[in-house]
């Protein structure tokens, strides 16, 4: 028996990760499988009449060993990934979709489901009606009511649709990790920081090459697109990052974008659904595609005359500065940073120092104690009798707990590597739930890609690297605070419109004077970060305000011009692309650039018909934190009732209600609006 398949002898039942061999994982999900098959027939055997406990709860708590395998195996597959696994994520993958669908179009299963939803029974719990809902609905929207004919092709779609969308995400991290810039010339490199120019004379030096290497990583790539004077090199960086599996060539997505549209539209139709967007919405705050649109567009109408003066300031600015006719992409972030400096006398360069990593994660769990009362100890002595074994050695492990015990396992993954896809993102190895009076506290992991030390310097973060520490921090609170007794019910799990709001608002505090000076001090004389530094910051926070927006409208829209519609004309993703941005774009169409063939979140990840809630969140976060601004922003009595009322509960109500519960009413746009200095 694969070491998967047994309970982990380690302390807090965590993953032995350094037992573990690639070559356990196909034999551990099959047998798995195998076990969870078992579980689910005997709740169709069971010759007792359908009931709550015997059905809705037997089934919630069936497949326990089979979803830690695949926690395991999918997260190395994002942050530890080789050849190897990949191929065995295209073997397993099917499997697993086939299973799932063994599951929802289980007649005699829905059967008993169905029999239990019908009765109504009494006595339920708020979260046992909602499991009840979630199990009925995740059947019939899985096609547990169609004919049988129906029922095989959905399982060919989704047979298919599992394995377009992993190599979907290989191509695109293949192309990131196939792309290199070497400079030989110093020269090539003026303007760019010394701590990014070590950077890359350390990645080249770790390949063998003379000079600086630049990749597409967004450590190394960001600092260039921000300060390297040398705008033909800008140019080349950024239509590399901007084509990514757009080339007609293996490694091209074009293909695998239509296809995926198109297996959507024609899963949801097959269900009943006029389109993809209205089958996913429908488990959504915003409900109905027509809503997203209406959002998307009053905030499109608030932001675009902003939008588009800052835009002019700015070409203006680089006409002024270096007689740049005509602004381009690859100039965008370049003369942004120059005109911020100017108008705030404020660069990263300046508050680097402040933001060494290690004292920005103190940061973060100072906050975490001062609101929740949560301690953070980190495991670090191989041979202590808690050790907390890890897939990397950059992996960072911690102990969480407060003054009633364990509350959690926390892992950091902070470093890029060959191996590890682009961005950041929370994750969990083991979720929260109670069973038999025990409750199983979460594994909660954050995975980001900051800049590495270098031989002379800490890692020392960008301002924007402080905030996605804290934005993924606030995720993994959601996680670690769960107290649900059902795990498809808890942390995370809550309707994507409302997902971003904990991770959102805990954006707020790297702004706040009280929390800055908890962690913000320079890391050669720990010296707290001058109050001027402070105000700047403040100050610069609703800098291009209107073209970030506007950005992250024009994503929500093109997403929603991908799934809310019948794609089936859709012949070229290009032109479809340019018509999708068309009300957004300020500066000019890149012939080689395509976002769609590389836009992970919609078409590999879970965010297809939901990117717009990265801005919705946007409205629920202004609002929750303009409540802390009113009482103080380490309020206990504000943080208790986000804890009690948000961070806790999951997905186990209507977030409506349960937001109402914390703020005493429905959020208002305005906060938004205030905050980002777009209301006049």
């Amino acid at each position: 028996m694969s070491i998967l398949n047994q309970e982990f002898s380690t302390p807090f039942n965590t993953a032995p990760f350094s037992k573990i061999k690639n070559e356990n994982f196909l034999p551990a999900f099959k047998s798995a499988i195998e076990k969870a098959r078992k579980e689910i027939d005997a709740i169709v055997k069971n010759t007792e009449s359908p009931t709550f406990k015997n059905t809705i709860e037997a089934l919630e708590f069936s497949g326990q060993e089979l979803d830690r395998i695949s926690s395991i195996f999918f997260n190395l597959n994002a942050a530890e990934t080789n050849d190897e696994i990949q191929k065995i994520a295209q073997e397993v993958s099917p499997l697993l979709s086939e299973f799932g669908n063994d599951i929802t179009l289980n007649e005699d299963l829905f059967k008993r489901i169905k029999s239990v939803y019908n009765s109504k029974p009494k006595n339920l719990t708020e979260e046992q009606k909602t499991l009840l809902n979630k199990r009925y609905k995740s059947f019939s929207r899985n096609g547990a009511n169609l004919p049988e004919d129906k029922k095989e092709q959905l399982r060919a779609i989704d047979k298919e649709l599992s394995q377009l969308k992993l190599k979907f995400g290989e191509n695109v991290l293949a192309e990131a990790n196939k792309f290199e810039m070497l400079i030989t010339d110093e020269n090539d490199l003026s303007g760019l920081p010394d701590g990014a120019k070590e950077a890359a004379k350390q990645l080249a030096e770790s390949k063998n090459k003379e000079g600086w290497l630049i990749t597409l990583d967004y450590p190394s790539y960001i600092p260039f697109m921000t300060y390297a004077d040398n705008r033909e090199l800008r140019k080349k960086l950024s239509l590399a990052f901007g084509s990514k599996a757009f080339k007609n060539d293996e490694l091209d997505n074009q293909d695998i974008v239509i296809k995926i549209a198109n297996l959507r539209f024609k899963r949801a139709q097959l269900l009943g659904y006029k389109t993809h967007a209205h089958f996913v919405l429908e488990e959504r705050m915003a409900k109905i595609p027509e809503k997203v649109e209406s959002f998307l567009n009053e905030l499109l109408e608030k932001a675009k005359p902003a939008a588009e003066r800052e835009f002019a300031n700015l070409e203006n600015f680089a006409k002024d500065l270096d007689k740049i006719d005509k602004l381009q992409k690859w100039d965008s972030a370049y003369y942004s940073e120059k005109l911020k400096q100017k108008l705030f006398d404020l660069d990263d360069e300046q508050l680097k120092p402040y933001f060494k990593l290690e004292n920005v994660i103190e940061g973060a769990f100072k906050v975490a104690e001062k609101l929740f009362g949560l301690r953070f100890e980190e495991i670090k002595d191989k041979d202590a009798i808690d050790y907390i074994d890890k897939y990397h050695e950059d992996v960072l492990t911690y102990k969480v707990t407060n003054d009633e015990g364990l509350i959690a396992i926390f892992y950091a993954d902070f470093f890029p590597r060959a191996g590890k896809r682009n961005g950041a993102w929370m994750t969990s190895f083991k979720p929260q739930y109670v069973e038999n009076g025990h409750n199983h506290r979460p594994h909660v992991s954050i995975v980001c890609n900051f800049t590495k030390p270098t031989k002379s310097k800490p890692s020392l973060l960008t301002f924007n690297e402080v905030t996605t520490l804290f934005h993924e921090f606030g995720h993994a609170l959601h996680g670690m605070l769960a107290n649900t007794t059902y795990s498809s019910l808890s942390g995370t799990s809550v309707y994507w419109d409302f997902v971003e709001l904990p991770s959102q608002v805990m954006e707020n505090w790297c702004y706040e004077k009280e929390a800055l000076e908890l962690f913000a001090k320079h890391y050669e004389n720990n010296e707290v970060i001058p109050m001027d530094l402070v105000n700047k910051i403040k100050a610069s926070s609703t800098f291009h305000e209107g073209l970030q927006t506007l950005r992250q409208i024009s994503f929500g829209l093109l997403d929603m011009s991908w799934h809310g519609q019948d794609p089936s004309k859709i012949t070229n993703v290009k032109v479809q692309e340019v018509k999708a941005f068309g009300d957004t774009l300020l500066y000019p169409d890149v012939a080689e650039n395509c976002m769609s063939t590389a836009f992970a979140h919609i078409f590999q990840g879970g965010y297809s018909s939901g990117y717009y809630s990265y801005k919705w969140a946007e409205v629920l976060d202004a609002d929750a934190f303009e409540y802390f601004k009113e009482k103080g922003i380490f309020n206990k009595t504000v943080a208790n009732k986000f804890k009690d009322n948000i961070l806790s509960q999951g997905g186990t109500e209507d977030p409506m209600l349960l937001y109402k519960r914390f703020r005493g009413q429905e959020p208002k746009p305005e906060a938004l609006l205030r905050r980002a200095g777009l209301l006049k």
